[in-house]
């Protein structure tokens, strides 16, 4: 009687996996759209341009700039993972959102006092 009332474990259905696989692309597939337009034209991008065209050697150039791609990614990954248990996603957009207008408030303050 007591084996009756334990619990059995679940089995893993076909569709639940192909589910989360589903579901693991849908957020490579727009973490990698992200990345790549934010990245587009930024200063990362045109210092390897420039790197690459004084060295002559842009799969030298290439492979440091994606070591330190992935290095940056990998650590914006762990402190997210890190932050995430500690504080909602909500709390953490609005941290994000909160920084963001910080940085362009004082751009924008430098602006004005050096144009005027």
């Amino acid at each position: 009687m007591a084996s009756d009332l334990q619990e059995k474990p679940a089995i893993a259905s076909p569709v639940a996996a192909s589910a989360r696989q589903d579901s693991a692309w849908a957020v490579f597939a727009s973490t990698f759209v992200t990345i790549l337009l934010a990245e587009l034209g930024d200063k990362t991008q045109l210092t390897t341009l420039l790197l690459s065209a004084e060295s002559h050697a842009p799969w030298v150039v290439f492979a440091g700039a994606s070591t330190a791609l992935i290095a940056t990614s990998l650590l914006g990954v762990v402190v997210g993972r890190w932050l995430s248990r500690w504080l909602t996603p909500r709390t953490l957009d609005l941290a994000a959102g909160t920084v963001l207008l910080l940085i362009s408030g004082s751009l924008a303050y430098d602006l004005f006092t050096h144009w005027s």
